[in-house]
Parts: structure tokens; C-alpha cells; sequence
């Protein structure tokens, strides 16, 4: 039974100088809800970052709509075709930074940042032996999914990075290294500190692991496992090859597993993957721990 895809949802970005943007922030806030898309929107100083669903009438209207704006008239919108809402609310926020670095000094990816590679050319480099492949993700989203031979960043929030580079890649300053996340948001800062740092060739993928995966060309190969998405669908199949496989394991059993669940306890919520036979043999909890907690929170 073919599945009924009448909603999208979109993924974009854009570096750009965006004046008043609290108050930007508050229009656009009001303009989705009168448009009716629900999603998560980052707005500050330096851009844009969001991820929004809706009906195709209203993501047509959407991207009509922003680049009718002169600020965002050629953004680039990552379209995937869906059954529903991909968010229950829409969340328009203005932040600091775009993606949470936290350096003293103001990195513009518009000035400094790593060469661009296509999907094509990407996939060419994975394959050479002197390459370092550097996740620009965090671990959790890493353990669901990455690229073959890339490295695992022991990080569990993007403002590590800076701390964990100059600890675990400074003596390969001269070697060739090229990183990737999920859209390419994280990639854009990420490359412009290891320039600023002193590495010599760096290089991202190009609209990130969500283009690799749609590109005609090369369908995804070498992307191991799936991709971890900051919406309800949770994880998106990247490798549209017969070499697509399961990385991920059981929090709770260990077996080959690639789905994410949040711990029942809600003073915890930690997102661990899981099989459905081990959810239901702890109730959705990470831990006995976290049962026995509930239960006699519930209790008292």
C-alpha cells in the first residue's frame, strides 16, 4: 500500500546578518502560526536555522514567501516528503548563537570556513587512506549512524568541540580532513575554527549527510546506519543501496537496533536506542534505576 505524502518537511540554513532579530524572531513566530507550519526555528544575530512541516501548499508558501525576503532569497530548503507533522508545536526563538559554540571570538562562516565537496566528491575522499573523517555531530548521534572510518567525537554538546579538537587532532594540523553533520549548519563553524586553529586542509559535505543521502550519484553509500533528525521521526534511512545496515545497539540487550526512545522517567528523558522488546520488558525506562524512582514518585 503506497503511503499518502501530503506533507513535507523542511530543512534549512542561513548565515546572515539579520538586524533586530528578537523582533524578527516575534514576526515570524506569528507569520507560521497564521500559515499554519509547525516546526523548530533558531533566529539570532548571524542567521537563521530551522526545521519546519507542513502541508506542500503551506511549505510552497513557506519558501515562497522567505525568498520573496532579501535576506533569504537563495537559501537552499532540504525537502522530505512525509505523512504528517513532523512537530506538534511551531517554536520561533531567538538565540546568542546559532549553533552553541561559545568562543571569545566571532567566527563568520560568510568570511573563513573549509572548502565545499559535493556529494560525489565527498564519497572520493572517504575512500583514501590519508584521510581523517571527522563527525561534527555529537556521540549520541553518531552511535544511530555516521560515515565509514569517521572519527567518533567523545562530545556530548557542539561547544566541546573546540576543547576536543585541540586535544585529540593537533598534531594532524597538515593532514587532509573533511567533516560532516546532519544539514551543515555545524560543519560551517566547526571548519572555520579548525582554519582559525592552524589546520591546512579542511574541507565539509556540502549540505550535509541529508544531501549525501538524496544525491542520484552516490544514494548514500558508506553512510553506515541511520541518520538522527531533531523532530519526531527521530532517525532517516541515508544509504539507498543493498548496503544499508543496522550499527546501532540495544541500550538494554545489546542486539543490532537503530530506533531512539526517551526514558519513561520524567526527571530523566535520556534518549537511548532500544529494541520494542526490551521497551516493553522495562517500561520504557533507561534503567531499573529510573523505574524504581518513578514508581515511588508516583506512589507518594
Amino acid at each position: 500500500m503506497s503511503k499518502d505524502l501530503s506533507y513535507r518537511i523542511l530543512l534549512y540554513y542561513k548565515y546572515v546578518n539579520i538586524p533586530d532579530y528578537e523582533q524578527f524572531a516575534a514576526d515570524h513566530l506569528q507569520y507560521c502560526k497564521e500559515l499554519g507550519v509547525k516546526g523548530r526555528i533558531l533566529v539570532a544575530e548571524e542567521g537563521i536555522n530551522g526545521t519546519v512541516s507542513g502541508t506542500i501548499a503551506q511549505t510552497e508558501k513557506y519558501m515562497q514567501d522567505m525568498h520573496n525576503h532579501p535576506l533569504f532569497k537563495d537559501m537552499v530548503f532540504k525537502i522530505d516528503e512525509a505523512e504528517g507533522h513532523a512537530f506538534k508545536k511551531i517554536f520561533v526563538r531567538p538565540k546568542k548563537e546559532l549553533v552553541t559554540f561559545r568562543l571569545d571570538k566571532n567566527l563568520d562562516p560568510n568570511q573563513i570556513g573549509g572548502k565545499r565537496l559535493s556529494p560525489a566528491k565527498f564519497y572520493e575522499m572517504l575512500q583514501k587512506e590519508d584521510v581523517i573523517v571527522l563527525d561534527g555531530r555529537n556521540n549520541y548521534e553518531y552511535d544511530i549512524g555516521h560515515f565509514r572510518n569517521a572519527i567518533r567525537p567523545d562530545v556530548e554538546s557542539f561547544r566541546e568541540f573546540p576543547e576536543w579538537i585541540r586535544n585529540n587532532l593537533a598534531q594532524h594540523k597538515d593532514k587532509p580532513i573533511i567533516t560532516y553533520c546532519t544539514g551543515g549548519i555545524r560543519c560551517e563553524k566547526l571548519t572555520a575554527f579548525m582554519i582559525e586553529e592552524g589546520f591546512q586542509d579542511v574541507s565539509q559535505l556540502d549540505g550535509g549527510i541529508v544531501t549525501y543521502g538524496k544525491d542520484p550519484q552516490v544514494q548514500g553509500r558508506l553512510f553506515d546506519g541511520k541518520c538522527y533528525v531533531f523532530d519526531e521521526r527521530i532517525s532517516v534511512r541515508i544509504n539507498n543501496t543493498p548496503e544499508d545496515v543496522v550499527i546501532g545497539r540495544c541500550h538494554h540487550c545489546g542486539k543490532p537496533e537503530d530506533r531512539y526512545i526517551n526514558c519513561a522517567n520524567d526527571f530523566c528523558h535520556l534518549q537511548h536506542i532500544c529494541c520494542e522488546e526490551c521497551e516493553e520488558l522495562h517500561h520504557g525506562f533507561c534503567s531499573k534505576e529510573c523505574e524504581e524512582k518513578e514508581w515511588s514518585r508516583c506512589e507518594s
